[in-house]
C-alpha cells in the first residue's frame, strides 16, 4: 500500500537570486511538515548540508541550492515562476518516492556540513598554475563547489605522483 507523505508543496512567494541576477529564488511551503522525512532525504546522494538539531537540509542542485526546513522550502537560481512551480512540484514527487522507501534506509541522525573552500583547497597541489583556468587553486576550489568545475580540469593533481587519494577524496566531495 503506498502512502502519499505530501499532497504538495505551495509557492509562497519569489526573491531575487543574489547568486545569479536575472533569477529567481523561490520559497515554497509544505503541505505538512517536513521534519519526519528529512533524516531519509539526508541520505540522499546530493546532500551538502544536514543538521538534525535545527531540522535542516541542503542539496545541490544544477545549478543552485535546494534547502528545506520542516515548514519552508527555498530553491535558488530558478529561471521563473513556471519553472518554480515545476520544481516545487517535482520536489513534492521526491519527498514522497523518498518517504515510500524509508523501510529500505537507515535514518541519518548526525550533522553533515557542506565542505569548505580550504577543506578543497588543502587536497589541491597548490602549484597556482593556471593550467585548469582558474588564477589561483583557491579559485580552482571555489570553482569545483560552486560546480563549475570537475576535479579532472586540473593537470597536476593527475601529472603528480603520489595525487590518488587526494583525487578520490575531491571527487567524493564535489559530486
Amino acid at each position: 500500500m503506498s502512502t502519499v507523505f505530501l499532497e504538495s508543496i505551495a509557492l509562497e512567494r519569489t526573491l531575487p537570486c543574489l547568486a545569479e541576477p536575472g533569477k529567481i529564488i523561490v520559497v515554497g511551503s509544505p503541505s505538512r511538515s517536513l521534519a519526519e522525512v528529512l533524516p531519509y532525504l539526508a541520505t540522499l546522494p546530493n546532500v551538502i548540508a544536514y543538521n538534525p538539531h535545527t531540522a535542516s537540509l541542503t542539496l545541490r542542485r544544477r545549478p543552485g541550492l535546494i534547502t528545506l526546513q520542516p515548514d519552508r522550502v527555498s530553491i535558488t537560481q530558478v529561471a521563473d515562476v513556471d519553472e518554480g512551480i515545476e520544481l516545487l512540484g517535482a520536489l513534492s514527487q521526491a519527498i514522497n518516492a523518498t518517504w515510500e522507501k524509508r523501510e529500505e534506509l537507515v535514518a541519518v541522525t548526525a550533522s553533515r556540513r557542506a565542505p569548505r573552500p580550504l577543506d578543497v583547497w588543502t587536497l589541491l597541489p597548490r602549484t597556482n598554475c593556471r593550467e585548469c583556468g582558474e588564477a589561483t587553486c583557491m579559485a580552482f576550489a571555489f570553482a569545483l563547489l560552486e560546480g563549475r568545475l570537475r576535479p579532472q580540469a586540473c593537470p597536476p593533481l593527475h601529472a603528480q605522483p603520489g595525487m590518488d587519494s587526494q583525487l578520490h577524496a575531491l571527487e567524493a566531495m564535489v559530486t
